[in-house]
C-alpha cells in the first residue's frame, strides 16, 4: 500500500521518517523497525530452464543437480570468488519441493547474494557440528543458473492457519514492520514475525567515533560508485537483440533510438489509434528480467502513458505478466515489470490507455535489470580500504561496519522517496516545507524519485516566454578601462553588470519586468550590441556578456582589483584551498541589485547557461536556507582568524597576555575590512582572559552574519525565479553546479599551464605523473590543483621541481607550495604507486598549510 492510499500510513511514516533523522544526527542506534531481519525464511530452489544441465551441475553453480535431487553446498563465511574446499562444511541434498529454513540475514559481495543458517538449522541437515553458524549462496551475480528465492514453507502455513486462521499472516518485511510500529490501526496491530535480534544489533551498530559526516561521506562514496551505474543503466544492448515498435512516423526506427540514448529530453512517439501502441523487445538468450523500467515524463500531457500491460512469451504465444497503473503525480521512471524466474524471447510493452483519453503516446527511455548482470549494486567488496583513500573519515572502520550502514542508509532512501512527494511544498497534497530535509540534504544524492519531481516544479512554475527580447547597447571598452581602474568611477556606471542591468529597466510604466522563469528552451535572455564592435548577436554576444558580468563579479585573477562593489574577496587570499573565493560585501547597501544576481543565478539554474560566481559554501548553504558552523564553514572564508581563535581558547593566561596585551578589545575586522564594535559602546573595552571565550562567541556570531543582508536579497530573487521545493531538494554542491557549471580540468590544459625546474619533460617521473593524472577523474585533478596551487579551477600556473630529498626517495608523499604554486615530485618507481601517492596527498594533505602562521599579520 503506498502512503498516498491512506492518511494513517502517511502520518505513521512521516513520523518515522523524523525519529530516523535525528537518529542520523546524533549518532543513536536507528530504530529496530529500519533494521528488522526475520529470524526465519524459507529458500526454494528455482530452475533456470535457459541453462543446460552442464551449467547446472559445475561447480560454481548454487546448486548441483543429480537424479531429482539438489546439492546446495554450505560454507564457513561468504567467498569473494569461487569458495575453497577448506571453507566447505557440507553438501545438503534437496530433494523436489524441499524448502531450506534459512535466518533473514543476507550477504552480497562481488561473488553473489549469501544467507546464513544458524546453528539450530544446521542441525536440521546434519548434527553434531561444532559450528555457530553456515552460509549458502542464494544467487551469482556473473552468470544465470538456478537460485534460491525465498517461498512460505507449506507446512508453517499450515501449522499458522491452526493457531491463528488462515487468514494469518505476519509481516516479515522491514517496510511492513515499519508501518505496523508506527501507522495507528483500527482493532488489533498486523502481527510480525520474529526478528533476528543478533542481525538487527549489527544493523544498528554505530561505532564509538563515527560521526554524521561519516555518514555523508559514505552517501557520496555510496553514490560514487553506485549511482553513476544506475545512471548508466539505459543502454539495453547488452540484453536486447532488438527493438521492435508500433510507430507509424517516418523515422525508418519509428525513434526507438531515442528510448536507449540516455537522454530524457529526447522521446519516442508513436502515432495511430488509442491502444494500438506496443514496443517489442527480443531478448538474447539466458537473460532473465529483474526489472523492466520505462521513464515517462508528465508533461508530455495526454501523450504519457495511463495504463501499461507486459506480455511476454515465444512467438505470437505471449501472455500477460504485469497489468500497471501509472500514477498522474508520480512520474520519473516506472517500474513495469519485476522479479521474472524464467527467460522469456519476446517482451512486449502494450499502451492501453493515455492520459485525458490521449490517442498518440510518448515514451523517453527504457531500463533493464537482468539477473546476468550486477543488479544489486551494493556489496560489501566495494567497502575495501584500497577503495577509500578519498574518504578518510571511513577509512579506519571495518568493511563489514560500512557495509551494513550502507544497507541501512538504503533502506532509509527508500523510505524517503516514498515521501518526498509529501513533503515539497509544490504538490497539490503537501504537508508544507519539511525542515527536517534541511538536515540531511546530502542524503538526497541517492534518491530516486526526486529528479523528477525538481523536473515538475520547475514546469508548474514557468511562464511563457517575453512577447519580445529586450536589446542591450554595451561598451565593453568603457568597461574594460572601469575593470583595470575601478577608483575613476565609483558608481561603476562603465561596468558591463551595470550597463545590462539599467538596460533591462522598463522604459515605461506598462512594460513589465523579466521574470526569469522561460522554458528551458528560451536559452537567449537579451540581445546584445556591443558598441564599436561587428558583432551579430545569435547567442554569442549574450553569452559574452554573461561571462563579462561574472568575471566582474568574481575576478579569476588575485591581481586584478574588484570592479564592483557587491562582492569582496575572503581573507584566504595566498592560503588554503579557498583562496580563490568571494562573500557578499558587508557595507553595500544596494539590495535591488543583490536580489537581480539571485534571479540570474535562478535564470542559470533554470536555463542552459551558467552564471560563475566564486562563492564558498557558506554562501551556497544560506542561499539554500541550511544552517551554517563556525568550524565546518567559516574556514573558507577566513582560516586564519579560525585557528586563530581555536588558539587563544585553549592557550594559558601568560601565553594569552604575551600576545594581546591591552591591544585586544570588543571589535572584529568584516571581510570587506570594516571594523564593527562586538558590543555596543566597547570598542575601547580590553578583552580580559577571563572573558576570552565570550570575545571568541561574539566573534563568531559577527563574522558568521557579516553578509546575512546581502544573502538574503540574493535568496529573495533566487526564489522568485525558482520554487522553494527545488532548493529542498538540492545540496548546495548542486546548487553551484547548475548556477555555475561543473567546470572540466583537463590533462591537456593542465600540460599547457605547466612548467619544469631542474627537469625535463621528456624524464620517466614527469611521465609517470601524467599518466597518473590521466587514470584520476575531473574531482580528483581539481583535488591536485588545490593542493599544489590552492586554486580549484583553471588556468592556474603550476611549476615542478624534483623532491627536496634527493632522487633516491620513491616512496615519500609528493609535497607542495600553494605560494608559489610548486609540485616537489618524488622519484617514483611506476606510475601506479605514483597515482597512489597523488591522490592521498590531495584528498589528505590539503588541509596542512604551513605557508602563514596565524600570528603573522
Amino acid at each position: 500500500m503506498s502512503p498516498g492510499d491512506s492518511p494513517h500510513i502517511l502520518l505513521g511514516r512521516v513520523r518515522f521518517l523524523i525519529e530516523c533523522i535525528e537518529c542520523f544526527r546524533h549518532n543513536k542506534p536507528l530504530p529496530e523497525a529500519l533494521c528488522f531481519v526475520p529470524k526465519e525464511v524459507c529458500y526454494k530452489i528455482c530452475k533456470d530452464s535457459s541453462f543446460s544441465s552442464t551449467s547446472c551441475s559445475s561447480a560454481t553453480s548454487t546448486g548441483s543437480s543429480t537424479a531429482g535431487k539438489t546439492i546446495i553446498s554450505v560454507w564457513e563465511c561468504p567467498s569473494q570468488s569461487l569458495p575453497s574446499k577448506k571453507l566447505l562444511k557440507f553438501n545438503i541434498e534437496a530433494k523436489k519441493g524441499t524448502c531450506i529454513r534459512a535466518t533473514g540475514e543476507e550477504y552480497c559481495n562481488t561473488y553473489g547474494l549469501w544467507v546464513k543458517l544458524n546453528k539450530e538449522q544446521l542441525e536440521e541437515h546434519k548434527s553434531g557440528l561444532d559450528v555457530e553458524e553456515g552460509w549458502i549462496l542464494v544467487c551469482k551475480h556473473a552468470e544465470g543458473g538456478d537460485r534460491l528465492v525465498p517461498v512460505e514453507s507449506q507446512e508453517r502455513v499450515q501449522r499458522q492457519g491452526q493457531l491463528f486462521g488462515y487468514d494469518y499472516n505476519p509481516y516479515t518485511r522491514w517496510e511492513q514492520v515499519v508501518d505496523a510500529q508506527c501507522c495507528l490501526h483500527l482493532g488489533s496491530k498486523p502481527r510480525v514475525a520474529q526478528q533476528d535480534d543478533v542481525a538487527v544489533q549489527k544493523l544498528r551498530y554505530v561505532p564509538p567515533t563515527w560521526t554524521f559526516e561519516c555518514d555523508e561521506d559514505l552517501v557520496h562514496y555510496f553514490y560514487d560508485h553506485i549511482g553513476k551505474e544506475d545512471e548508466d543503466l539505459g543502454s539495453i544492448k547488452q540484453y536486447v537483440e532488438s527493438i521492435d515498435v508500433s510507430s507509424c512516423s517516418e523515422d525508418p526506427n519509428g525513434g526507438a533510438w531515442c528510448m536507449t540514448d540516455g537522454d530524457t529530453d529526447t522521446y519516442w512517439e508513436s502515432d495511430g489509434a488509442q491502444g494500438q501502441h506496443w514496443i517489442r523487445l527480443r531478448m538474447k538468450k539466458g537473460t532473465v528480467l529483474k526489472k523492466l523500467i520505462l521513464t515517462l515524463d508528465t508533461t508530455d500531457d495526454n501523450y504519457m502513458p495511463k495504463r501499461i500491460a507486459v506480455y511476454g512469451g515465444e512467438g505470437d504465444n505471449l501472455k500477460k505478466l504485469s497489468d500497471v497503473h501509472v500514477d498522474e503525480r508520480l512520474v520519473g521512471e516506472v517500474c513495469v515489470l519485476e522479479d521474472m524466474t524464467a527467460h522469456l524471447p519476446v517482451i512486449e510493452i502494450r499502451i492501453v490507455e493515455c492520459r485525458g483519453e490521449g490517442i498518440d503516446v510518448r515514451i523517453r527511455g527504457i531500463k533493464i535489470k537482468s539477473s546476468r548482470e550486477r543488479d544489486l549494486g551494493l556489496n560489501a567488496d566495494m567497502f575495501q580500504s584500497p577503495n577509500l583513500v578519498r574518504y578518510p573519515r571511513l577509512e579506519g572502520t571495518d568493511s563489514e561496519v560500512l557495509y551494513r550502514r550502507a544497507l541501512v542508509i538504503q533502506r532509509f532512501i527508500s523510505l524517503l522517496d516514498g515521501l518526498l512527494p509529501h513533503l515539497v511544498p509544490a504538490w497539490d497534497y503537501t504537508l508544507g516545507t519539511f525542515n527536517h530535509l534541511k538536515h540531511i540534504k546530502q542524503f538526497l544524492l541517492l534518491s530516486k524519485r526526486r529528479s523528477a519531481l525538481i523536473t515538475q516544479c520547475l514546469k508548474d512554475s514557468e511562464t511563457s516566454k517575453p512577447d519580445f527580447m529586450p536589446r542591450l547597447y554595451i561598451n565593453r571598452r568603457l568597461a574594460m578601462e572601469h575593470r583595470d581602474n575601478p577608483s575613476l568611477d565609483p558608481s561603476c556606471k562603465h561596468a558591463v553588470f551595470i550597463q545590462v542591468y539599467e538596460g533591462l529597466k522598463p522604459s515605461d510604466k506598462n512594460e513589465k519586468m523579466l521574470d526569469y522563469r522561460w522554458p528551458v528552451s528560451y536559452d537567449q535572455w537579451w540581445e546584445c550590441k556591443f558598441i564599436s564592435e561587428g558583432i551579430i548577436d545569435q547567442g554569442g554576444g549574450f553569452r559574452d556578456s554573461l561571462a563579462d558580468m561574472s568575471e566582474e563579479l568574481c575576478p579569476s585573477s588575485a591581481e586584478c582589483p574588484v570592479p564592483l562593489p557587491f562582492l569582496t574577496r575572503t581573507s584566504n587570499l595566498g592560503t588554503g584551498e579557498a583562496r580563490d573565493r568571494y562573500v557578499p560585501n558587508p557595507s553595500c547597501r544596494e539590495f535591488h541589485k543583490y536580489e537581480w544576481i539571485g534571479q540570474l543565478m535562478g535564470a542559470a539554474l533554470r536555463g542552459k547557461e551558467f552564471l560563475v560566481l566564486a562563492l564558498p559554501g557558506i554562501v551556497w548553504k544560506q542561499l539554500m536556507g541550511e544552517e551554517v558552523s563556525w568550524s565546518k564553514d567559516f574556514p573558507a572564508v577566513d582560516s586564519v582568524l579560525v585557528k586563530l581563535l581555536e588558539a587563544m581558547e585553549s592557550m594559558d593566561k601568560e601565553t594569552f597576555e604575551f600576545k594581546f596585551g591591552s591591544e585586544l578589545t570588543y571589535t572584529t575586522l568584516l571581510s570587506d575590512g570594516g571594523v564593527v564594535e562586538l558590543s555596543p559602546g566597547c570598542s575601547s573595552t580590553v578583552v580580559k582572559y577571563e572573558d576570552r571565550k565570550e570575545f571568541i562567541r561574539l566573534v563568531q556570531k559577527a563574522r558568521l552574519e557579516e553578509s546575512r543582508e546581502q544573502i538574503a536579497a540574493m535568496q529573495a530573487g533566487l526564489l522568485k525565479v525558482v520554487p522553494q521545493a527545488v532548493l529542498d531538494l538540492l545540496t548546495w554542491q548542486e546548487l553551484e553546479k547548475k548556477v555555475c557549471g561543473d567546470p572540466e580540468i583537463t590533462v591537456e590544459a593542465l600540460k599547457r599551464l605547466t612548467r619544469y625546474e631542474d627537469l625535463e619533460h621528456s624524464e620517466v617521473r614527469v611521465q609517470y605523473l601524467w599518466e597518473a593524472l590521466t587514470n584520476f577523474t575531473n574531482e580528483d585533478r581539481s583535488r591536485f590543483l588545490r593542493f599544489v596551487t590552492g586554486r580549484s579551477r583553471l588556468p592556474a600556473p603550476i611549476y615542478i621541481f624534483p623532491d627536496k630529498q634527493g632522487t633516491e626517495t620513491t616512496d615519500a608523499l609528493p609535497q607542495s607550495s600553494t605560494c608559489s604554486s610548486t609540485l616537489f615530485l618524488p622519484n617514483y618507481p611506476s606510475a601506479k604507486v605514483c597515482e597512489e601517492k597523488l591522490r592521498y596527498a590531495a584528498y589528505n594533505c590539503v588541509a596542512i598549510d604551513t605557508d602563514m602562521s596565524p600570528w603573522e599579520e
